[in-house]
């Protein structure tokens, strides 16, 4: 009898669920973005508010490495109307342990936008002219150069940490709020050094505002084709990937997520047929289910605790 009742319960839960699929989005949705650049969120954003004909607010809860973020997303009603814009932060502190929520288990996924890199930028003053010439001169200089970060537990503090783990090399680590803080601090000359996304990266150097070096992904770059990767300098150990992609809160249906996720998939179609996302040298592909995004969720852990390990990383 118990075990009739109970999928009998399911059974209407599901259906429930269907409807709601159905009916949805029936409220504004908010993307929540934490110390990563809101521009793709807002250009996909906007994509999402002409499909549904609901408005789609970008929020930024900047601080504490995407903790506040994260939190916002967590603690909202988990009907698929609260996105996470989400970065490897939120797979780092996982693994780090730096915060209190698990990206596994608290966040349902709805699809991987993209994949990238990170670029090593320096201010221009900065004598060196690749990343051997950095190394070089941040072991003659030790303690005198400033390696900027998004926050503690966000990868570019982590790159900061595997420059730290070279023999000789004392840079010094201050972290920002946020990645926007955190270029303005080397474009404003506070600190030399910033692991930023490539987006962000290109942006500064075509007001020639830094000096890029190097990218830090397994192979060169599509957006900088021109820089070589840090692996390629001699360090094979520091291959750090970008990637971008929506959590929804966990519990959320997953009719709504396949909702979401198809939604999602349209949206990214017509940007590529415009050529927004060539216009903005932003490459996006969405991956093939919400299913996909967990597996890759999944391997992006394992991929930062060997990250971790092979650096010797550890975070006070």
């Amino acid at each position: 009898m118990a075990s009739r009742t109970a999928l009998i319960v399911a059974f209407l839960l599901t259906g429930l669920a269907t409807v709601a699929a159905q009916t949805f989005p029936t409220k504004p949705i908010r993307i929540i973005v934490g110390p990563s650049p809101d521009a793709v969120a807002r250009v996909v954003g906007q994509h999402l508010q002409e499909t549904w004909g609901q408005p789609v607010v970008v929020e930024a809860r900047t601080g504490a490495g995407g903790a506040l973020a994260a939190n916002t997303v967590t603690s909202a009603e988990p009907d698929g109307h609260t996105l996470l814009f989400a970065t490897p932060s939120y797979t780092l502190n996982t693994v780090l342990k730096t915060a209190s929520y698990d990206a596994l288990l608290d966040f349902a996924p709805v699809g991987l936008i993209g994949t990238g890199s990170y670029t090593l930028v320096v201010h221009p003053s900065v004598p060196a002219k690749s990343f051997a010439e950095l190394i070089t001169l941040a072991k003659a200089q030790p303690g005198k150069l400033n390696c900027a970060s998004a926050g503690i537990g966000t990868a570019p503090q982590i790159a900061c940490e595997a420059f730290n783990r070279i023999p000789g090399v004392n840079i010094v680590h201050v972290p920002y709020r946020n990645v926007n803080e955190a270029i303005s601090g080397v474009v404003g000359n506070h600190v030399q050094i910033f692991v930023a996304v490539s987006l962000v990266a290109q942006q500064q150097m075509q007001s020639n505002s830094v000096r890029a070096l190097a990218t830090t992904g397994a192979r060169r770059s599509q957006l900088l084709p021109e820089l070589p990767t840090i692996a390629e300098s001699g360090y094979p150990n520091i291959v750090l990937g970008s990637w971008n992609g929506f959590f929804a809160p966990v519990r959320t249906p997953k009719p709504v997520l396949a909702k979401l996720h198809a939604t999602a998939v349209a949206a990214m179609k017509e940007l590529e047929t415009e050529g927004v996302l060539e216009k903005r040298q932003t490459p996006i592909s969405l991956s093939a289910s919400p299913a996909d995004f967990d597996a890759y969720v999944v391997s992006e852990l394992k991929r930062w605790d060997k990250i971790i390990k092979d650096n010797n990383v550890k975070i006070d």
